[in-house]
């Protein structure tokens, strides 16, 4: 399989979703010295969602994006809604405790919750529909969903027939439906909440790369051509931080996913591919992740790549992924075909803590990121503004390197996924 470097550059990738963007963002770059109460460094769903939420708690907030808000994994991803925090909550119990596990279940459950208020508090257009399926490729995939549901009185078992009501493919063993669960159109999410967050007043930069950081109580950052001194600083670039914080460079691996958006599907087409109009994953741990979008396109994703490269025939390797679980789409032509970074945890469980001083973090998301995002920029504000429960308990959960440095940790990955392929194969 033949990679090259995505290709990218300041405005957003020629994606479907910047093609049907509801308006372009035009933030001036930041030049000068400013002052706020906080600074944010990303413009994606951590920066902007928690500026949403220091806003509404009356804070000053400025935030400074590298390129355009959105343009990283915010407004490049499958656009699916679901809920969760991490991979395994238990995994850090005896970090955490009973208390601790409970409450990032209970944001896990809360996450879904914010976006949808405030898609409807702040009237964001962004295509949300309600309805979710998980599909399953092998029979322990059943097993496993037979006990989720003793636990989730909302997660509604399927049988191979029951499944075809949602996804009309024959690969499937059967799956699950979750009504409270969707999907929507993510670009237009983020820019219609930083819209939100300029009203209330928040100062956002655009074409504005963060070059360095002074670490104090009273932390500034730094770009070509100004300063902002706060009294935190928050950290929310994920995969396209760079090298600007070891810290997070260390232990934040960047993963690439690619996707594929139709031409318009017919009634038939759909009724042949997805009459449910759900988001749709399988079980696997590189899986395939797909949905309708509001004008009737199949979006279908996929392909993680821990190499952080894209393949050269990305199109036909997307578009034979997508005919083996849809063969009815064969002939349909493909319009849009982009990629992008998601920043991967080692231990699947979003990081969030603090450097030095004022100057906290979040990231590694590990590609589940536009509802658990929102619940961490609630978490974020909280703490700024005093109340610092939620944020110790995910704090206080330690992070592990990459193994291998810069050098080695790709490779080494790379194989490690290897296997897990494999095994999803068994």
């Amino acid at each position: 399989m033949l990679l090259k470097k995505t290709q990218d550059n300041s405005e957003h990738t020629k994606s479907y979703y910047a093609a049907s963007s509801n308006f372009e963002t035009s933030y001036p770059m930041l030049k000068g010295d400013h002052s706020v109460d906080v600074v944010i460094v990303g413009g994606g769903f951590s920066g902007v969602s928690t500026a949403v939420e220091l806003c509404e708690k009356g804070c000053s907030v400025a935030l400074v994006e590298a390129n355009r808000i959105s343009w990283g994994a915010s407004g490049r991803n499958g656009g699916q809604l679901i809920g969760g925090l991490g991979h395994d909550p238990a995994a850090f119990r005896r970090t955490i405790g009973d208390a601790g596990v409970n409450e990032i279940y209970a944001m896990g459950a809360e996450c879904v919750d914010i976006v949808s208020e405030r898609i409807r508090k702040y009237n964001i257009e962004c295509d949300l529909k309600w309805g979710y399926v998980e599909v399953a490729l092998r029979p322990r995939h059943l097993r496993d969903y037979e006990e989720w549901a003793k636990d989730d009185k909302k997660l509604v078992l399927l049988d191979k027939s029951a499944l075809q009501a949602y996804v009309n493919s024959d690969i499937y063993l059967g799956g699950y439906y979750k009504p409270d669960w969707g999907h929507l159109h993510p670009l237009n999410l983020c820019i219609g909440e930083a819209k939100v967050a300029e009203e209330m007043g928040a100062k956002i930069f655009e074409q504005s790369p963060v070059e360095r950081i002074t670490y104090a109580n009273s932390p500034v950052i730094h770009t070509s051509s100004g300063s902002i001194t706060a009294g935190h600083a928050i950290i929310c670039g994920n995969a396209y931080l760079g090298s600007l914080v070891k810290h997070l460079d260390d232990r934040i691996l960047p993963a690439t996913s690619c996707i594929i958006a139709t031409e318009q599907l017919t009634d038939e087409q759909i009724a042949a591919s997805l009459p449910g109009d759900v988001a749709v994953c399988d079980t696997r741990t590189a899986l395939d992740y797909y949905r309708l979008s509001a004008d009737k396109r199949l979006l279908f994703g996929g392909l993680s790549n821990y190499s952080g490269l894209e393949p050269r025939n990305v199109e036909d390797i997307m578009r034979q992924k997508m005919n083996h679980v849809f063969p009815a789409l064969e002939q349909v032509r493909l319009d849009y075909i982009w990629s992008g970074q998601m920043g991967i945890s080692f231990r699947r469980m979003p990081q969030m803590g603090r450097l030095k001083g004022n100057v906290f973090y979040v990231g590694g998301y590990s590609g589940h990121g536009v509802a658990p995002t929102h619940v961490l920029g609630r978490t974020l504000a909280e703490a700024v503004t005093g109340n610092t429960k939620r944020f110790d308990y995910l704090a206080s959960i330690n992070h592990w390197k990459w193994p291998g440095g810069k050098l080695l940790r790709r490779p080494g990955m790379a194989l490690g996924m290897m296997f897990y392929k494999l095994a999803d194969m068994v």
